[in-house]
């Protein structure tokens, strides 16, 4: 297999004076991967890598440190070539093209904002790249800067702004040349946690704004995605563990990894599934009879493990609270608007997460926990730990 090629950091508009309007975003604006593999000598960072981003939609992509998150990401923006497979953006296959003939825009996590010019100078630089007229210049750049929240800030240098600000002015550059999509490479990891939230409440008000524009989003940050996307998936290793709608990916996650990943998870080892009525099942953790969703449609007899969020725990007010065990305070942790509680429960640490209480249970007590058999569900026992 042929080695893939780092291309050279050109920018990713090219200049063009017979155009003086990027094309508006359409069904053209889907993302393909097909079976796309990205190696470097003897090393595969990405195998087999397919999937869709469909016209409108957000799609976040994570995983831990070395997972190919951001490599797809530059396979599909063409600063990566891919060793075999296929990129397509609409009905185009992208893969051989060079950056700027790809019809989009690109935010990465340092800015890359040109020092030496202004803010409107820093948006237009796309625009006049492309070759368009004055008065379109004039128009759009002041557009840009009102989406993000930045026309105060039009003839100020980038020394002179915040990490924020320096981030919405990239943004504005970005959209300017109105892209079919928009590639977010951890856009918001060099950003407090303050100024983090906010943005994605900016990130957030601009699709709604822009609902035809198709953003495909990398990010260590599990609460970024769940924000911002409608599918998340979940790499690791260069390979994709799960996909699917950021909700049912939370409730429902297919197995270990992408239960432990997205969001924090209680993993229960559990025994002898047995069906119930409605698509629940019974099983046993011990000697205890314990009830969950089988979302997943696990056979009948199998082990596996239930997926139990830290805030599916309720304190018990009595031992006839459905899915009903004991255990032993391993810590108590107060976060302002939360207590944290670990507990010892038939020798598993179990974290579970509650609103402040004035009296908390101290360490080494024992209390009762329950939980909803509709909020759970069973995740097959077939992955190691992430």
């Amino acid at each position: 297999m042929p080695q893939a090629t780092v291309m050279e950091r050109t920018p990713f508009i090219k200049p063009n004076p017979a155009s003086t309007q990027a094309a508006a975003v359409s069904d053209g604006s889907r993302i393909g991967f097909e079976n796309v593999s990205v190696t470097y000598g003897a090393l595969t960072v990405l195998h087999s890598f397919t999937l869709t981003v469909n016209p409108g939609e957000i799609v976040a992509l994570i995983g831990p440190s070395g997972s190919g998150k951001t490599t797809a990401l530059r396979a599909v923006a063409g600063f990566v070539r891919p060793s075999s497979g296929r990129i397509l953006i609409g009905d185009r296959d992208v893969t051989n093209l060079a950056p700027y003939d790809r019809k989009i825009g690109m935010v990465v996590q340092n800015y890359a904002l040109f020092p030496h010019m202004r803010v409107d100078e820093n948006v237009a630089f796309g625009l006049r790249a492309h070759g368009a007229s004055e008065d379109l210049i004039r128009s759009r750049v002041p557009e840009c800067l009102s989406m993000v929240g930045m026309s105060a800030y039009a003839k100020r240098y980038p020394r002179e702004l915040s990490g924020g600000q320096q981030q919405r002015v990239a943004i504005a550059r970005a959209l300017a040349p109105r892209p079919q999509v928009l590639l977010l490479d951890e856009p918001l990891s060099a950003l407090d946690a303050q100024i983090r939230r906010s943005m994605l409440d900016e990130l957030a008000k601009l699709h709604r704004d822009l609902p035809n524009l198709t953003v495909l989003y990398v990010t260590h940050d599990q609460s970024e995605a769940l924000t911002l996307a409608n599918h998340i998936g979940i790499m690791r290793d260069g390979r994709l563990q799960a996909f699917g709608d950021s909700k049912a990916l939370f409730r429902h996650p297919p197995n270990r990894f992408a239960a432990e990943f997205l969001g924090r998870a209680n993993l229960l080892p559990v025994s002898g599934l047995k069906p119930a009525d409605e698509g629940m099942a019974q099983v046993r953790f011990g000697g205890i009879a314990l009830s969950a969703r089988n979302h997943h449609g696990l056979a009948d007899g199998s082990d596996c493990l239930i997926c139990i969020r830290p805030h599916d725990f309720r304190f018990s007010r009595s031992a006839a609270e459905p899915n009903s065990v004991s255990g032993t305070v391993l810590s108590v942790q107060w976060q302002g608007d939360v207590h944290n509680i670990t507990l010892n429960i038939g020798g598993e640490a179990l974290r579970m997460s509650c609103p402040p209480m004035t009296n908390p249970p101290g360490l080494g007590e024992t209390v009762s926990v329950h939980f909803n058999p509709a909020e759970v569900t069973l995740v097959p026992e077939d992955g190691a730990r992430g």
